[in-house]
């Protein structure tokens, strides 16, 4: 409190870079104490993001952060970027886009707040206040007011963002990612028991046939040696071309977090003879494993569902861990374990007429989500699942 008893005033105010606040004031509000820790909005990934080029105005991610002070100190913030395109977010409003060019309209820059590159749902507005919240909600749309963008969008939010996005005249679109409990299992054998006998033995023999001829190690991060980090960046390069014609991210930002993030990281590597043939690289959160990135060189049946997803359950499990998210898409993860969750992002669209028909768009789009998260529930390999015990939002 000021002299008199005056509260003091809040205001926002935005960083060019994330390298303009130093990385325990970030933390300290990204990263509470009692909470899960959840890396991709820690001052280390961010950070690395931007100085290894990989998240920069050059390629059009123009960090703008913004910030929510009182006093003298920070009380929220939202990692926050101007796009100049709709590459890396993994909520495809590319059709928006292209509606508001038919129209004569600019779609672009827009105001975008996530996780660059990164589809993991997580704390977007960073306060332990709901009215800094919502100062964060409406200093997004001044930010896009302030540099002319058609939107604001805030992606793969929690739930509690949403109540506060929505209040603030942001519309709600859902998605579907696919994750896996831990019920309290002791050991993979534990989860195992719990799928119908056939899914049960289609997995020991998937996993048997996957490792034939092959070895697989799983490496935590202060044993990941530098011949692991130039085999990974081949594997990450394979995939990255593969699927976006060029990697997002650089060599740079794998060299960076393998010194800042250390003890967040565990490495899955596939060698054949000595030799590394494919690998996945992990984040450990504070309730969670991450699958992130994967690659190959070389094409084996069943290789990615054993480096990926069936190596991820088992660290999870040995650690108490109590889920692993593996990523945006891929109905092939159900069969191994892993059940349709609901996802969220906001938008705020500044057209009055774009935000009604965007509006209707997505009330369409949410009853074709629905209906598809019902027959993808109804596929798990469970024997017996609690009612509404789905991880859904």
């Amino acid at each position: 409190m000021a002299d008199g008893g005056e509260q003091q005033a809040v205001k926002a105010r935005t960083l060019a870079a994330i390298s303009e606040m130093p990385a325990t004031i970030w933390n300290r509000l990204a990263a509470p104490e009692g909470q899960p820790f959840n890396p991709f909005v820690s001052h280390e990934f961010l950070h690395a993001l931007e100085t290894s080029a990989s998240a920069t105005p050059e390629n059009g991610w123009r960090p703008r952060h913004i910030v929510i002070e009182q006093g003298d100190g920070a009380i929220g913030l939202a990692p926050c970027y101007v796009k100049a395109h709709s590459f890396g977010e993994y909520v495809f409003d590319q059709q928006w886009a292209e509606a508001y060019e038919r129209a004569g309209r600019r779609y672009y820059p827009k105001i975008l707040c996530a996780a660059p590159f990164t589809p993991v749902p997580g704390p977007r507005l960073i306060a332990a206040a709901v009215s800094t919240r919502d100062a964060l909600s409406n200093a997004l749309i001044d930010a896009a007011n302030a540099v002319g963008a058609s939107s604001a969008h805030v992606n793969f939010i929690d739930d509690s963002d949403a109540s506060i996005l929505t209040r603030n005249g942001y519309l709600l679109r859902h998605g579907i990612q696919y994750h896996w409990f831990n019920r309290g299992y002791r050991t993979y054998e534990d989860f195992l028991s719990t799928l119908a006998s056939r899914k049960r033995k289609a997995l020991r023999r998937e996993r048997r046939d996957a490792v034939e001829g092959i070895d697989i190690r799983r490496i935590l991060g202060r044993e990941i040696g530098e011949e692991n980090w130039a085999a990974f960046w081949r594997f990450y390069q394979d995939t990255g071309a593969r699927k976006w014609g060029r990697p997002y991210l650089t060599r740079a930002f794998f060299e960076e977090i393998a010194t800042s993030m250390t003890d967040r990281l565990m490495m899955v590597i596939a060698e054949r003879g000595g030799r590394a043939i494919a690998g996945a690289l992990n984040f450990i959160g504070g309730d969670a494993l991450y699958g992130r990135y994967w690659g190959r060189t070389e094409d084996h049946p069943f290789l990615h569902f054993e480096v990926c997803y069936h190596q991820a359950i088992e660290f999870a499990i040995e650690l108490g861990l109590a889920r692993v998210e593996a990523g945006a898409q891929g109905e092939h993860k159900i069969a191994r374990g892993y059940e349709p969750v609901a996802t969220t992002s906001a938008h705020w669209i500044a057209d009055a007429d774009f935000r009604a028909a965007i509006a209707r768009y997505l009330t369409a789009e949410h009853r074709h989500i629905e209906a598809e998260f019902g027959a993808l529930s109804a596929m798990t390999p469970y024997r017996d699942r609690p009612a509404g015990d789905d991880g859904a939002h």
